[in-house]
Parts: structure tokens; sequence; C-alpha cells
């Protein structure tokens, strides 16, 4: 029987029957061969009534797998690996899986370009959005569910591995280094990364809560790039509400990148966006502020992406204005000018899965935001939003949750039709204001 299609931007990623509590991954990962050995323990929760656990693994292969100290069988079905549980578990019921797997992880090319566990120069880099978190350890892949994780991350010998959470442990050999994590706040599987390479911390004057990891040599650009990173954390916690978790982490790679990367606790870099200029500084700022909106309130299904790159984008603007780059307002009427001389032809408020990352998403996803505010006013704005946050802190929201805040703020009479207009029209709305 074809498993229950979860989400049909990711036709073959995720389970409603099932989420997992808690992810315990020990890997040994060779860089020169790129060979990777896993133990992975799941803590798994039935939402249904359950005889079998489908999971997303790609390019790696189950050794083992036990159930409860039980040994049980693994096998393909559907684009996903399937262990057989030896005894039915019952809705509300909990299980442990125990699974050994190996191999050579590589990117998975698809509708998204390559996504997931990427070789660099010197080292790895993993990018798990949207589904490439099965490159490199068995999951539930899918944002409707959230679990804590602890990462213990055995390598060669001179290189750091960055991961995400707290660093608890750290241990050296002759030839390895071993390096554990601690996620303690719910996280996406899509969230979930490694980085690994020759760096070396560069702490900023933050007490501790603000890390960079570069290459040696990469201080003072790093330095300089990031310098206004505590302003713009500062603006964001009084505009959007406290920051959601215990510190933040930047890496900053040996090698160019298309785009950032964010991913929860931490954001990605290429050496390219070492640079003061506005270009870099808003992708500075755009990353920083997903881990408000995406990363702490996480969209449960994918066509409800502009709750992550609409509010991202938004949080550009704000800074720009805060910065005295360029007001939020001439950013928003400089966005809509582009969008008017493009193709009309997208609903932002579901895209579908060819255009979830389309500019177009973001644009209007914070025109949305921006012509919210001039209906509510400044003042308002920014208390709903922190209410938002806060409500929905470590946890899954969805467009029509947005639209039932609003109406405590403004009656359905006058925050509907922005809603509607800005993300379930094609056709362009006139300029808020």
């Amino acid at each position: 029987m074809p498993h229950t299609i979860l989400d049909e931007y990711t036709k073959h990623h995720g389970s409603p029957k099932y989420t997992v509590e808690h992810y315990d991954l020990a890997l040994v990962i060779k860089l020169a061969s790129n060979l990777l050995d896993g133990r992975a323990t799941l803590r798994i929760r039935a939402l249904e009534d359950l005889h079998e656990v489908a999971l997303n693994l790609s390019g790696l292969k189950i050794i083992k797998a036990t159930c409860q100290g039980r040994k049980v069988q693994v096998s393909k079905k559907h684009h996903r690996m399937v262990v057989s549980l030896p005894t039915p578990v019952p809705a509300g019921e909990r299980v442990e899986l125990n699974l050994r797997y190996a191999g050579s992880p590589q990117a998975e090319d698809g509708l998204w370009g390559e996504l997931g566990w990427e070789e660099l120069t010197d080292g790895i880099l993993v990018s798990g959005q949207p589904v490439g978190a099965s490159t490199w350890y068995p999951c539930n892949d899918h944002p409707s569910h959230k679990s804590t994780y602890r990462f213990e991350i055995s390598t060669d010998a001179g290189y750091r591995v960055v991961a995400n959470g707290q660093l608890v442990d750290h241990r050296r050999s002759a030839s390895r280094e071993t390096w554990v994590y601690e996620q303690r706040e719910p996280m996406a599987s899509y969230l979930a990364t490694l980085q690994i390479g020759r760096y070396q911390e560069i702490p900023f004057d933050q007490g501790g809560h603000l890390l960079a990891y570069a290459v040696p040599g990469s201080d003072l650009p790093v330095r300089g790039a990031f310098a206004k990173q505590a302003a713009m954390a500062q603006l964001f916690e009084r505009k959007f509400g406290p920051y959601p978790f215990e510190s933040y982490k930047i890496v900053v790679v040996d090698d160019e990148l298309e785009i950032p990367l964010e991913a929860q606790g931490l954001s990605i870099f290429g050496k390219n966006h070492l640079s003061l200029q506005w270009e870099a500084q808003r992708l500075i700022a755009h990353e920083l502020a997903h881990q408000w909106f995406g990363n702490s309130l996480t969209p449960g299904r994918w066509k409800d992406i502009w709750l992550n790159e609409g509010f991202a984008c938004f949080s550009e603007w704000v800074y720009s204005q805060e910065a005295g780059v360029m007001p939020l307002a001439e950013r928003a009427r400089t966005a809509w000018q582009m969008l008017k001389d493009l193709p009309q032809d997208i609903v932002v408020g579901d895209p579908g899965p060819a255009d979830m990352f389309d500019d177009r998403v973001y644009k209007r996803g914070a025109l949305a935001l921006y012509a919210l505010m001039v209906q509510l006013g400044e003042a308002q704005f920014y208390v709903m939003l922190r209410e938002w946050t806060a409500t929905h802190k470590h946890s899954t929201v969805s467009t029509p949750m947005f639209a039932e805040l609003l109406c405590r703020y403004a009656p359905e009479s006058r925050v509907q039709p922005i809603l509607d207009a800005w993300l379930f029209s094609e056709d362009l709305p006139p300029f808020p204001g």
C-alpha cells in the first residue's frame, strides 16, 4: 500500500503516522574518502497504530536495525526505508529504534538543486532545506515534526565540527577528534546541520552568545563583516521578542557560496559574503531573522514558506531603516516596483514546489507584512509580531494561525482582504498606503 502523502510539495518525505521525539546521532566521518559510519537512536512516538516505521534516507545503507533490542527487518518501499516493528505500537505509545548505517554521503540533486551533504575544498557543508536531511541521517523528514537532538561526531584530527545546539564535550586522540553537541530546543529535520573544516573560533564580545568559526587568518574580515551583528540582534529582539535560542553561531566556509544558509542556532556564509556592502549585510540580517521566523516558528506545511521568507525579507528592510541605509517604506516601494515589472503568475500563499523559493515569494510576502503594518499602525503591528513569536515559540505555524492572531488586533474585514490580495491573488495589489 502506498504511503500517505504528508505534503504535496515534498511527496516522498515525511510520515504523519509517527513523530521522532529525539535523535541521538553518533557518526564517524573520514574526510579524505568521504565515508560515514553512523549509529542513530530514534525515540519514536506513534501518532497512529504503528506496524512499521517509514524513514527517509538517501544514498546510505542501513546495515543493522533493532527495536527495543530485537533485530528487525528493513526494506525499501516507495522511496523510503521501512523498518518492520516486531509488535504493533498503539497510538500514543513510544518505541526506540537503533540503526547502524554507512556509506559515502552525497548531495541529492532534484527540483531545488543539490541539497544535503556537500564536500567542500577542505571539509563538509550540510544544507538541509527542504529535503537534504536524509542525505546524512535517517529521519522523518518534514517540518511538521520537531525533535531534540544529540550529535556525537568523530572526524580527522585538526578539523572542527560545528553542529546545532551547545557544545558539551570535545575529546582528542592521536588521529581523531570527537565533538558532542546537544540541541535542546525542538528542531525540524531540515534545520539540522553539520559543518566540518579547519575552523578556529572567533568569539565576539557578546557574553559568549555570538560565536564565529572560520579558517585561520580570517579574523579581521570576519569581525569586520559581522561587526553589526550585535546591533541587528538587539533591534530584532526589540521588534520581534527575545532571541529564541541559547546562542548564535556563524560559520564562514573557505569556499564561495551562491547564497548563505540558515540552520537552527547558526548560519553558514561563504568567504564571498565577507563585506560591509548592503548586499552582504542584508543577507546577514536575513539569516539572523530566520532564527525567529523559520527556526523557532516553523511552517507546518511547505506551502506556507512565505512565513519564513517574507518575514526574513521584511526584517532586512527593518534593519535597513535602523542602520540609516534606506527607509523601510522606500525598500517596500522599490520591491513593489520590481514586482510590477515581473510576471504576475504566482500565488505567494501556495506557490507550488517549483516556485517556493522564487524571489516573488520573498518580496510579496514582505509587502504583505508592510501592508499590515500600514493598516495596524507600527506600534500595534510589532506588539502583534511579539505575540506571534511568543505564543508559537519552538512550534509549527500556518497562515490561518497568523490570520487568526491578526483578527485580535483589527476586524477581519480589515485584515483578511490584505492577506487575500497579497498572498492568494496573482495580480499585484496597489502599493500600500
